[in-house]
């Protein structure tokens, strides 16, 4: 060890380091970068063709699809709807009581 040290003196060291600097990112990229598959694999991690969207293509296709949208936007929309009446009641119901209590 202490031989392998004295030779690492000078011109030899700095060829050392420089062969460091080189190989360690050269290195890092190869082990990261070989056999991915098998080493960073997740299960269904991708979704399948059922699971994925399917771009309607024909025009009854978009037509289903666009109502189908239109469907679920107004549902949400009475949904905000009911809860912002609900939210305005509590907070009429809570000013009521606070007018009470003065």
């Amino acid at each position: 060890m202490s031989s392998f040290i004295r030779k690492l003196q000078g011109g030899n060291l700095e060829v050392f380091k420089f062969g460091m600097y080189v190989l360690f990112p050269i290195g890092w990229m190869y082990y990261f970068g070989t056999n991915l598959d098998d080493r960073f694999k997740t299960k269904d991690f991708w979704p399948t063709a059922e699971q994925s969207h399917k771009i309607p293509i024909d025009k009854e296709e978009i037509d289903k699809e666009l109502s189908r949208m239109r469907m679920i936007d107004g549902i949400k929309r009475e949904r905000a709807e009911k809860e912002r009446e609900a939210l305005a009641a509590v907070q009429a119901q809570a000013q009521a009581q606070a007018q009470s209590e003065q």
